[in-house]
């Protein structure tokens, strides 16, 4: 395999012997913004959860810059859906952004000075400095969104997935995330988005994977991102208007 930031070949998931992702290839090229798009249940999570290995496949391999996962871990960051993280977990904010360094510190040493001017970094560029010593079950959605932004900046990771950040949060948590992937971007960095809204794609991505339990397209999103791929990605669950903007027919 060549060292692509992410290379998956058949990939194949199955729940309870119902399969959710179908014979899954593709490569991502680096340094890029890549959206994971498709309707609900289309498997854009569970893809990202089986390249991270959160969940068993039933066959097919992942590549992360050429190697298995297991062998690059410091290499990847990883944001949750905001729903799946349990926030009355007993913590700060600054605690929850310090363990992205853990994977940098080896068994046996604590995180000390060097950590936390790097946790406190990594909130200031997400604009949460500020509200460091607060319990995240405190904060509110966006700010938590930004406090999980901020751990994986921590890591300082080469490839990033991150599952619908922008889900739920307000105008300033948006503007700020996409500030920042762009950021990343520059850093040289490669992220790969699951994203629901069409019609921010266009402005917020390089390259798009269009789901629909099997892959229906990648490329350029200037190539992949039309209405022929969308109508086949989506069917009747999406409406493209005269000027090619893709609207959802309810939740997708």
């Amino acid at each position: 395999m060549n060292d692509y930031p992410l290379e998956v070949q058949g990939l194949t998931v199955a729940y309870q012997k119902k399969p959710v992702l179908r014979s899954v290839s593709f490569q991502i090229p680096a340094g890029q913004l890549i959206g994971v798009l498709g309707p609900n249940g289309a498997g854009k999570s569970t893809l990202l959860k089986a390249v991270l290995g959160l969940t068993p496949k039933v066959e097919g391999e992942v590549s992360i810059f050429g190697r298995p996962y297991r062998e690059q871990r410091k290499s990847v960051g990883y944001v949750p859906q905001r729903e799946s993280v349990d926030w009355d977990f007993p913590t700060n904010a600054l605690d929850v952004v310090m363990m992205g360094r853990y994977g940098h510190l080896g068994w046996f040493r604590r995180p000390g000075k060097g950590e936390r001017e790097v946790a406190l970094e990594c909130l200031t560029q997400v604009g949460m400095a500020d509200y460091a010593g607060r319990q995240i079950s405190q904060l509110s959605g966006g700010q938590q969104q930004r406090v999980f932004l901020a751990r994986a900046l921590a890591q300082n990771a080469r490839l990033y997935f991150m599952d619908e950040p922008f889900a739920g949060v307000d105008a300033t948590t948006e503007k700020a995330i996409i500030g920042l992937l762009h950021e990343l971007k520059k850093q040289g960095k490669t992220v790969l988005v699951v994203h629901h809204d069409l019609s921010t794609v266009r402005e917020y991505f390089d390259h798009v994977l269009l789901l629909n339990g099997e892959l229906i397209a990648a490329g350029p999103t200037a190539e992949v991102f039309t209405p022929d791929y969308l109508q086949r990605t989506y069917g009747g669950r999406i409406a493209i208007l005269q000027d090619f903007a893709a609207v959802p027919v309810g939740k997708v």
